[in-house]
C-alpha cells in the first residue's frame, strides 16, 4: 500500500455531490455496490491497486507527480492560463481545476518531506555506502529538491486564492514537521529501548506525522466546494480515520504476512508493539527485547514471534477497523454514488484481515 495513493483522496471527497442534512443507513444498493470488494483480503496489492484504480475511474485520472509533469510541460502550462481567464465566473469548471489543484499540492507537500527525510547522518556513515563527497552532494540534492518541491505547493495554494485552504494546508506542513521531529527524538537504536508511550500517545504523534495532511487536504475539498462547517468536518474525520487506519495496517504488515524473511525488521514504537507493551507493562516488555538479543544484536524473529504470542496483534487489528468505522461513519452524510462507494472501497481494503 501507498500513501501516495491516499492522498489523492481530496479529489475523491470532491466528487461526492450534496450531502444530506440528516444521519441515514445506507441502501441495500450502496451495499451491494460494495460487496464485491469485502470478500477480498487487505494483503493483496492487486486489490489495493484495483480499489484505487476504479477510484480514478471516476475523477478522471490519476493525480500522482501532475504537478512535476506540469511544472517541465508548455502545453499544460498553456492550458492553464486559458482556465485561469474563467477566474471571477461562476464556471463550474473552476471548482473541478481548484480540487485538482488540491490533490497535487498534497502529493507535492508529502513528496517533499519524504525528499528531506531521505537525507543521510554523515556522522552515521559506513565505508561499504560510498565515498563521503558523493554522501555530501546527494544530500545537498535531498534539501534543495524538497525545498523546491514545497515552493511550487507554496505558489500553487496561493494560486487557489483561498486563505482558508492556505491556512488549512500550512497547518498540516507544521504537523509534518512536529511529527518528524517526534520520529527523529527515539531512543538511540544501539540500546533497542523502545519510548514509554501508551497508545493515546501513539495515536496523537501518528496523527501529526501521517494523520494530518490528509486530514486537513480533505477537509480543503470541501471548502473549496463551499460546503458548510458541519460537512468539512466530515471530511476532515474521514481523512484522519482512514489516515490511521492505513498506519496501523502498514505497522500490523510484519506480523501478519504469511511469508515474512527472518531478518526482516520492524519498528518497536509501532501499534502492535505499543499495545503489546502497554498490555505487558514496562518491566516485562524491557526483559523480553534483553532475552530477544545475542551479542548485543536483536533477534528481530524471535521478538516478533514472542510479540505474536501476545495480545498487541489483535488489539492493533480492532484498532485498525475501529478507524475505519469512524472512517464510514462520516461518509453517511453523503448520498450514495460511485465516489462515495470508491472512498468506502478505501476503507474495506485497509480493514479486512480475513
Amino acid at each position: 500500500m501507498n500513501l501516495q495513493q491516499l492522498l489523492r483522496l481530496p479529489r475523491y471527497l470532491g466528487a461526492l455531490g450534496p450531502p444530506r442534512r440528516r444521519w441515514w443507513s445506507p441502501s441495500l444498493d450502496t451495499i451491494a455496490s460494495v460487496g464485491s470488494w469485502r470478500g477480498q483480503s487487505s494483503r493483496s496489492p492487486a486489490y489495493w491497486n484495483q480499489v484505487v484504480s476504479e477510484a480514478e475511474k471516476i475523477v478522471g485520472y490519476p493525480t500522482s507527480f501532475m504537478s512535476l509533469r506540469c511544472l517541465l510541460s508548455d502545453e499544460l502550462s498553456n492550458i492553464a492560463m486559458q482556465v485561469r481567464k474563467l477566474v471571477g465566473t461562476q464556471h463550474p469548471l473552476l471548482t473541478t481545476a481548484s480540487q485538482r489543484s488540491l490533490a497535487e499540492i498534497t502529493e507535492l507537500i508529502h513528496t517533499a518531506l519524504l525528499v528531506h527525510r531521505g537525507i543521510v547522518n554523515l556522522n552515521e556513515l559506513q565505508s561499504s555506502d560510498g565515498p563521503l563527497k558523493d554522501m555530501q552532494f546527494g544530500n545537498k540534492i535531498a534539501i534543495l529538491s524538497g525545498d523546491f518541491l514545497l515552493a511550487n505547493a507554496c505558489n500553487g495554494l496561493a494560486l487557489l486564492q483561498n486563505t482558508k485552504v492556505v491556512e488549512l494546508l500550512a497547518s498540516a506542513l507544521m504537523d509534518l514537521v512536529q511529527g518528524a521531529y517526534h520520529e527523529n527524538s527515539t531512543s538511540a537504536k544501539e540500546t533497542y529501548i523502545t519510548d514509554d508511550i501508551g497508545i493515546s500517545t501513539w495515536k496523537e504523534k501518528t496523527f501529526l506525522s501521517h494523520g494530518a495532511l490528509l486530514a486537513k487536504s480533505c477537509q480543503a475539498a470541501m471548502e473549496l466546494a463551499k460546503h458548510d462547517a458541519e460537512v468539512q468536518d466530515m471530511a476532515f474525520q474521514y481523512g484522519k480515520h482512514m489516515a490511521m487506519s492505513h498506519k496501523i495496517n502498514s505497522d500490523l504488515q510484519p506480523f501478519i504476512k504469511e511469508k515474512t524473511s527472518d531478518s526482516m525488521t520492524f519498528n518497536l514504537n509501532s501499534a502492535p508493539v505499543v499495545l503489546h507493551q502497554e498490555f505487558l507493562g514496562r518491566d516485562l516488555w524491557i526483559k523480553q527485547i534483553r532475552e530477544a538479543q545475542e551479542k548485543g544484536i536483536l533477534d528481530y524473529a524471535k521478538l516478533r514471534e514472542t510479540i505474536k504470542a501476545g495480545k498487541g496483534v489483535t488489539s492493533a487489528i480492532d484498532l485498525c477497523r475501529y478507524h475505519g468505522n469512524k472512517a464510514l461513519a462520516a461518509l453517511e452524510s453523503f448520498p450514495p454514488s460511485e465516489a462515495r462507494s470508491a472512498l468506502e472501497n478505501i476503507v474495506f481494503a485497509v480493514t479486512r484481515f480475513s
